[in-house]
């Protein structure tokens, strides 16, 4: 990590806050050992009872990227009969579409897909180019992880298997950008910026995602890749091995949307290098080396023709010039704070939360976004 994370601290040993307080934020929740091999057979053996008698015994959201892709044949492996949904935003790469019909055929799951009107899609990211906030990824977010919820609530699955993982995503400066999932700030930012209503766009606020789904639907969040050691070349090579899974060559490669995003408008234009909390992530687990990842980021984030390609596909399909494109990048950048946002809200809704699973003794993973 580097400074480019305004609360970013470094000790008289020049080690950072990320660092030091790695193994100290997640010590109850990031157990690659035989406590966690404990914890994830009863885990798996509750998701299972909650399930007798229902079509599903949980839920699980299928990108095509690694995580959720080893998530789906683990569950394979442990015999649980999954909801997977997939949520088309209008961003799959052709080796995302591969990827999932290659697994999905491994291990006899049925995909239920939910395509987003595209329409809406593309009105809001348009809105979030124009705002200049940082986090241009929340409308496919927001719009994923609402449907997922919303598709267990409605088969009546009371757990979300999630493939959030510690290993190679427990570094993240939080000064980057605001929650993914404040549909507050979404709001305001369509209200300035877009012109079309979202009359069908996924939106989950607050009060559901924290109230209405787990005391009322009983939703629960479970994120087992915490719960076992987690390598990400290792997981790579044991999709290759299980079902021919391709590699992207880079995260998030899956969605050729969040690929521009993250390894060119964010870096370029707001001066935020993914690529450094996610390796960041991988040394403080072990995974790998601070002179390999150093090596790592020494290499370009983008080949000039496979840029240019990307920078074209993107403008057409938003529907704009890449003169409009270049206008966007000069934007003045800001913060998420100076559209209305769920800031204060947020803080009350959490500590609501923690009365209620003090009175009522359920337990929401911390792995929810």
């Amino acid at each position: 990590m580097d400074t480019s994370d305004p609360d970013i601290r470094f000790d008289a040993n020049g080690v950072c806050n990320h660092c030091s307080g790695f193994l100290e934020r997640w010590r109850d929740v990031w157990l690659p050992n035989d406590q966690g091999t404990t914890r994830l057979v009863q885990h798996l053996t509750r998701v299972k009872r909650a399930g007798n008698g229902r079509s599903f015994d949980c839920a699980l959201g299928l990108s095509g990227g690694a995580d959720s892709s080893y998530l789906v044949l683990k569950a394979f492996e442990w015999g649980l009969r999954p909801l997977v949904v997939h949520v088309d935003t209008g961003w799959n790469s052709d080796e995302a579409v591969s990827n999932i019909e290659r697994l999905l055929r491994h291990c006899g799951f049925t995909l239920h897909t939910h395509v987003v009107d595209w329409e809406e899609m593309r009105d809001l990211q348009l809105a979030y180019l124009r705002s200049g906030i940082s986090n241009q990824d929340v409308p496919q977010d927001h719009a994923i992880f609402a449907s997922l919820y919303a598709c267990a609530v409605n088969h009546g699955v009371k757990t979300v298997v999630s493939g959030s993982n510690i290993a190679t995503e427990g570094i993240f400066p939080q000064g980057w950008h605001g929650d993914n999932m404040d549909l507050t700030n979404l709001r305001a930012i369509h209200r300035r910026f877009g012109v079309r209503a979202l009359k069908h766009y996924p939106q989950i606020g607050l009060l559901k995602r924290y109230i209405v789904n787990p005391y009322v639907h009983g939703l629960r969040v479970f994120a087992p890749l915490n719960l076992m050691p987690y390598d990400r070349d290792k997981v790579v090579r044991e999709l290759q091995d299980a079902c021919g899974w391709r590699p992207y060559g880079r995260k998030h490669g899956e969605s050729r949307f969040t690929k521009l995003f993250q390894n060119h408008i964010l870096p370029v234009r707001f001066g935020f290098d993914k690529r450094r909390p996610h390796l960041s992530s991988m040394i403080a687990s072990g995974q790998m080396s601070r002179e390999e990842a150093i090596r790592r980021l020494a290499e370009p984030l983008y080949d000039a023709c496979e840029l240019e390609e990307d920078v074209a596909f993107f403008c057409n399909k938003l529907g704009i010039s890449e003169r409009e494109f270049e206008a966007f990048m000069a934007t003045p950048c800001r913060a998420y704070t100076y559209y209305a946002n769920h800031d204060q809200w947020y803080a009350i809704g959490k500590w609501i939360q923690r009365k209620a699973v003090s009175l009522v003794g359920l337990r929401i993973s911390p792995s929810v976004r």
